[in-house]
This record gives structure tokens, sequence and C-alpha cells, in this order.
């Protein structure tokens, strides 16, 4: 087959290890990581926008390297070329490798960050989307002298204690996920670095190619979601996570 790969730049060196390994031909476009920052409407509008530039006689189909990612994919409209993406809540279950032992791992270990290769080299998000994400909007991501310049010292007291200093404060562990496509051991002493200095405990696990190999191979099955032209992504509150449903006119 030939495909054409949307992915997350998270998974960069995960999806190109696998593609070189593959039967299939596939051309691979990356998408910054800070789209998942942004409002679902708007993380979808720009996901659709690249899937509607894919030329529909070039390829059998387009596979995304995304979960549902805070809803970012509801919506999603395959026109005339099928696609397929995983049934993922997030990310994480790709690097875990099936829902079954993300979920044991996350319900085992509550407070836990994650990180892998990809989350470490590609953190930075460009500004364009830094402006237009969730947390600037809210005003999370202000020091407190910008509120206070823009709201007034009694004002600035209030929403920092309630939207800036509490924005991550249930996380008390960092896990680094280990994939196997890591040239030695700096992702991981990144990691550890970096819980030792937010004062969290620190875990390394193994990590499973398994969803991204099946979903670059062409293995579709029941873990992943298969969108037929004139078919969209709509979220399922159950195990399922996404189904297909019709679009109907434009």
């Amino acid at each position: 087959m030939k495909l054409k790969l949307i992915s997350c730049e998270v998974f960069y060196r995960e999806m190109c290890a696998t593609i070189a390994r593959s039967p299939n031909q596939v051309d691979v476009e990356f998408m910054p990581k800070g789209l998942h920052d942004l409002e679902s409407n708007d993380m979808q509008r720009r996901i659709q926008a690249r899937l509607d530039a894919v030329g529909e006689s070039d390829y059998d189909a387009v596979i995304f390297g995304y979960g549902l990612c805070n809803n970012g994919l509801h919506g999603l409209k395959a026109r005339q070329i099928p696609v397929v993406i995983p049934r993922a809540h997030d990310c994480i279950t790709l690097f875990f490798g099936c829902r079954k032992r993300y979920t044991e791992y996350f319900t085992s270990n509550p407070g836990v960050y994650f990180k892998t290769s990809g989350w470490i080299e590609r953190g930075e998000v460009s500004q364009e989307l830094v402006q237009a994400s969730i947390g600037h909007k809210t005003g999370m991501d202000r020091t407190y002298d910008e509120l206070v310049e823009q709201y007034g010292e009694d004002n600035a007291g209030f929403l920092y204690e309630t939207l800036c200093r509490d924005n991550a404060p249930h996380y008390s562990k960092m896990t680094y996920i280990e994939m196997g496509v890591e040239p030695d051991r700096r992702f991981e002493d990144r990691a550890r670095e970096d819980a030792q200095a937010k004062g969290w405990n620190f875990e390394h696990v193994q990590g499973d190619m398994t969803l991204i190999e099946k979903l670059v191979n062409g293995n579709w099955d029941e873990h992943f979601l298969v969108v037929r032209p004139g078919e969209q992504i709509v979220v399922k509150h159950d195990e399922d996570i996404i189904a297909a449903a019709p679009h109907g006119p434009e």
C-alpha cells in the first residue's frame, strides 16, 4: 500500500524507525506538538486542512499518529480517501502499546507525568501556537507581575492563586518511556534530572511499538478506526473511544 502519515511530532523517532522497516510506501508529514494545547475545534480545523490537502488519487489511505487528544480529532472528515486512527485517548496509549497496559499503569500511579524522547527534544512550541493555546487565553501561563499590570494587585493575587500557581498541582512522579529508538541514555537522563529538580519521584519503563507498527504496516485490527469517505470521527463514551458517522453535506 501507499500511505500518507500525518502525525504529531512527538512520535518522530518512532514513526521514522517504523517506516524504514515497513512493507508499505509511507510519506509522512509531522505536525507541531503544540496543537494539543489548542481548543479542540482549532486543533481539528488545522488537521482537517492538512488532510484535505492530500491528493485523493495518490494514496490508499491516510493514517494518523494521534489519539483523540482532548477531542481534537472529533469531527475530522474523510472526504475522498479512507482515514485510519488508533482508538486512543492520547499519545501515551501508543507509547505503552495498548490501552489496557496504559490504563493499569495510570491507575496505579496517580499524579504521573510522562516523558519520551519526542516530548523532550520537541518540546518547543511556536509563538503562534502559544498565543492560541487554552493556557494563554485563560491566563494560566502569565506571571504574577503580568497579572498585576493588567488587573491590579488585589485581583492579580486571586487570579494567580486560582489559575497559575496550581496549574499542575497533582503531579508527583515522572515516568520516562523508553521506546528502543533512542541513541543512548541522554533522554532518560534529562527526564530524571527534570524530576529531581521538581522534587518528583522518577521511574523508567519500557515502551511498546506494537500499535505504532500496526498503524504503519496496515494491520488495522480492533484497536483502530477506519473512517470511510463520507464519514467523520465522533467521540464515543465507552471503550471504543471513537466511531465513524456520516458527515452529511458540507
